[in-house]
């Protein structure tokens, strides 16, 4: 898969409704490997994602057998809360060139009624300590300059700004830009 405009899509805005989880803290989420019969919940969280209009430039979720295919096969993560998963994060590779077999892409989403609960920075904490333990030096993200609450997440946790495209591509038939975002391991290629 080439480098496209689709990544880190964290989204922690705040919602007044109730929700099925309490306010998360550390003993009641579990971040897990994500499986397979995951799917159907984490597609729910992709689409609500694409319902705001500033998590992708994609206009509906792939089948699980496009989305497995286009991501790596570790560092594939959910949030559970009581067995439900609430978020979830996954790398893709930016090439298939060998020479970057260290750099992939960062996708993050968080459900609707999870979100401004800290569930995206423990996620992308636990997404970035697997990325290192598979040998993976470079995180990169593209993210809509709207979603300032995913760029600030990237921030927090060593992301870098490193440019900006503008006018990249369409999305509902409006050019958008993307801010370009990076994080060089200090475990990996050092």
């Amino acid at each position: 898969m080439s480098f496209v405009c689709f990544v880190v899509s964290v989204h922690d805005m705040i919602r007044e409704d109730s929700s099925s989880c309490p306010e998360p803290t550390r003993m009641e989420i579990l971040i897990d490997e994500m499986r397979p019969e995951d799917w159907d919940q984490v597609r729910q969280i992709y689409l609500d994602g694409l319902a705001t209009g500033q998590a992708t430039f994609e206009v509906e979720a792939p089948s699980w057998e496009a989305w497995n295919k286009s991501h790596h096969a570790h560092s594939r993560l959910v949030a559970r809360c009581s067995h439900r998963v609430i978020a979830w994060a996954a790398l893709a590779p930016v090439s298939v060139r060998q020479c970057y077999a260290g750099v992939a892409e960062v996708s993050l989403y968080v459900s609707a009624d999870q979100r401004d609960k800290g569930v995206g920075l423990r996620l992308l904490q636990a997404v970035i300590d697997s990325s290192e333990r598979h040998g993976i030096w470079t995180l990169c993200g593209a993210t809509f300059p709207e979603n300032t609450a995913s760029i600030n997440l990237q921030l927090a946790c060593g992301f870098r700004i490193v440019g900006r495209r503008e006018r990249i591509a369409q999305h509902h038939g409006v050019w958008r830009d993307t801010v370009l975002t990076e994080r060089r391991s200090q475990v990996v290629g050092s």
